[in-house]
């Protein structure tokens, strides 16, 4: 296993934040007024009061609610699929919006207002462009936990969810939870053997250590080990802990940097995100994310939230929200409710790890979305076919109905039953032939000029990851991020009617195609005689090997009818539809040198050619000497070692880690084929004398045989 970091723009350290608060009409019109003229008026005030972010509540109920809180000076905005860089900066300048940031794999844009601009009358004036999808607050959520109750003698959610049960099949091997919270304390003994790596996106590293509790209160929910003589057992026990932190170190975290994680643990593997936050169900980013981490074959599990108020979330498809149940199966007065809840689970009292290795009792809805996503992991597990919404659809009917008959707005459809759950995913077989059905809702013909909005509806009995705008049979846009949204740039195409068509898709790669719009473009006459402007963005040049893939970027004042790919002058690929990307098969080539030059073609024929690319074809493999690296060891020289001792080691390699061993006083005690090595060592028996010294090493092996070893000496 190969042990690396992504890093990552470091522009979530914006401490300033903003409350909620009612504003007389008066103050409406002179906030209106200053962001026309640039005015700072009385927000200027407002500006020079940045403070931190308050520390999260512990207990929360209907008239103690915490006031919404969202990071001053920003906006998230979402545009159009299709939408230029340079359209969207027209878009947003006439407000002093600066777009700074941008999630690629959201197309999430997180934006900038200059000081004394009121961020929330800027969002309300840019939700009428018809040029963007989404533009939000930039929220500061707090953690859905409540209290701590020691009283409590054992664990009464485990049997209540038929857990037990459910084991008898799957206890989630094989599945990586990420718990996006305040980090893990990835050294307790009931966690560290299910940790894998994870990343801290707070402060942009590698040290995904525990500041709060949450997170590690959250991750003994989903995997503390079991069988293992000591504390409970996770829901999925065998289940892997991927921590993402995300929070501030008293607990609070932004939209921005939960989407970012979400984005993050889709990337490296994850098939079921936790987010135990309050207010993140009504996050158009959020819910962004969770379709990203869907499309490539996960789930999102969030929680309700404690105010023991109704929300007026609306209901979402790409995200599971759960509320809380006693061990009585009933709702806490704590818990919130509405029409966005999906299903309960336990959340009162749930015996789980903390800090620093011990046990507590804790409550909230944090802990019921815990174990929906651990029941998630062990349905995954058991079958590993199921598509996301085959798990949305089996997990939320075999709940135990609670509250009025059917779905209702406290429990969903009803609190989770972890062994149906798992039986009916054991059970399904998932073969999708159904279509998507899609429809173009505007425009409905007639003309149009300039950035024209294409708005679609598009169902499916799985789920549609996909859809695509057609001009007159020719893919222009892509969207793959619902609501399907696109910004077809009229502008600039010649006068005449133009055909308009969508096509969706779903994961199985069926195909729905919508109605033929005709639309009439009256643009003048267009006279072109401008040649296509055209580079190679990948590969940029140096070495290369085995399929390389080629991309190229291609503008024209009127639109690119072609691209063609030559490798040292000889035309080799064309490709009629943008993006243009080619791949480029160099296994059969001869080592060394090749340049590469791409053309662009209009539809008059004006041809624009790019910078060659010189690459170096490299295909004969390289020997690899170089050594692993041991990046953690737990043990130093000269410690003194308990009676049971914890040893953890993490190696990494250029390549790959073969194995790790620990060798005490030269003799190889225990092997692990990961690249973590967490084990327990028995140092000495009941009555045995203290004061015995031990040589202990940790070797790392990568699969050339390069060997790399520690050596450090203990005693007892």
């Amino acid at each position: 296993m190969t042990y690396f970091h992504q890093f990552l723009i470091p522009f979530f350290h914006y401490p300033r934040f903003h409350q909620a608060r009612t504003l007389t009409g008066l103050i409406y019109t002179l906030l209106f007024i200053a962001v026309l003229v640039g005015y700072a008026g009385p927000g200027q005030a407002r500006a020079n009061h940045d403070s931190q972010p308050a520390s999260a509540q512990t207990t929360q109920d209907a008239s103690t609610q915490t006031p919404a809180r969202w990071v001053k000076g920003r906006l998230l905005i979402t545009p159009r699929a299709g939408l230029s860089p340079e359209e969207l900066k027209k878009a947003v300048a006439p407000y002093g919006v600066q777009p700074k940031h941008h999630l690629k794999e959201l197309d999430l844009h997180i934006c900038e207002l200059p000081d004394g601009v009121d961020e929330k009358e800027v969002k309300h004036l840019l939700k009428k462009d018809h040029r963007l999808k989404n533009v939000e607050l930039d929220m500061i959520v707090t953690l859905d936990q409540t209290v701590t109750d020691p009283s409590f003698n054992r664990s009464w959610a485990l049997p209540k969810i038929e857990a037990p049960a459910a084991w008898d099949i799957s206890t989630g091997d094989g599945i990586i939870v990420a718990v996006l919270d305040t980090g893990v304390d990835g050294m307790h003994p009931d966690l560290a053997a299910n940790m894998v790596p994870g990343w801290n996106m707070f402060d942009n590293n590698d040290n995904t250590a525990d500041v709060h509790d949450h997170g590690t209160w959250v991750a003994g929910t989903i995997a503390a080990a079991a069988n293992n003589g000591m504390g409970s057992a996770g829901v999925a026990w065998s289940a892997e802990i991927m921590p993402v932190r995300i929070a501030a170190p008293d607990g609070s975290a932004f939209f921005s940097t939960i989407a970012n994680g979400i984005r993050w643990a889709a990337d490296h593997g994850a098939k079921v995100v936790n987010v135990s936050y309050s207010g993140v169900a009504g996050s158009s980013a959020i819910r962004s994310a969770a379709q990203y981490l869907r499309n490539k074959g996960g789930v999102l599990v969030v929680s309700a939230g404690n105010t023991g108020s109704r929300l007026n979330h609306s209901p979402s498809d790409v995200l599971l929200v759960a509320s809380a149940t006693n061990s009585n199966d009933q709702r806490p007065n704590w818990s919130s409710y509405g029409s966005y809840v999906d299903i309960a689970a336990p959340g009162e009292s749930i015996y789980t790890t903390r800090k620093g290795g011990g046990y507590s009792f804790v409550s909230g809805t944090s802990f019921s979305s815990p174990i929906v996503a651990a029941t998630a992991a062990l349905m995954f597990s058991t079958n590993h076919e199921l598509t996301p919404a085959d798990l949305d659809q089996l997990i939320l009917s075999t709940t135990t109905d609670l509250g009025e008959p059917g779905f209702d707005d406290f429990y969903g459809t009803g609190r989770v039953d972890a062994a149906a759950a798992v039986i009916a995913a054991n059970a399904m077989i998932s073969i999708d032939d159904q279509a998507p059905s899609v429809t173009i809702i505007s425009p409905g013909g007639g003309g149009v000029t300039g950035i024209v909005p294409v708005d679609v509806e598009a169902a499916d009995n799985v789920g549609v990851v996909r859809a695509e705008l057609w001009v007159n049979g020719k893919k222009t846009v892509t969207d793959t991020l619902a609501p399907f949204r696109f910004a077809w740039d009229s502008s600039n195409l010649a006068s005449g009617d133009y055909t308009l068509t969508v096509r969706a898709f779903d994961a199985a790669g069926n195909q729905g195609i919508s109605q033929d719009v005709l639309v009439s473009v009256d643009n003048g006459s267009v006279i072109d005689d401008e040649a296509p402007v055209i580079s190679i963005s990948a590969p940029t040049g140096g070495g290369v090997s085995g399929i390389v893939n080629v991309n190229v970027n291609a503008t024209d004042n009127v639109a690119v009818a072609r691209v063609a790919l030559s490798i040292n002058g000889q035309q080799l690929m064309v490709s009629d539809q943008p993006p243009f990307s080619f791949t480029w098969n160099t296994t059969l080539l001869p080592d060394g040198a090749y340049n590469l030059t791409a053309h662009a073609f209009d539809e008059t024929g004006n041809e624009g050619i790019s910078s060659a690319v010189s690459v170096t074809v490299q295909n004969t493999a390289e020997e690899d000497v170089t050594p692993p690296e041991i990046i953690r060891f737990n043990l130093t020289d000269g410690m003194q070692v308990r009676r049971r001792q914890r040893v953890i080691a993490v190696a990494a390699d250029n390549e790959d880690i073969a194995f790790i061993r620990l060798i005490i006083n030269g003799q190889v005690v225990f092997v692990s084929d990961d690249n973590v090595l967490a084990v327990e060592w028995r140092t000495r028996s009941r009555g045995s004398r203290r004061g015995v010294n031990y040589q202990v090493t940790i070797e790392a092996v990568d699969h050339a045989d390069n060997t790399t070893r520690r050596t450090v000496t203990v005693h007892t």
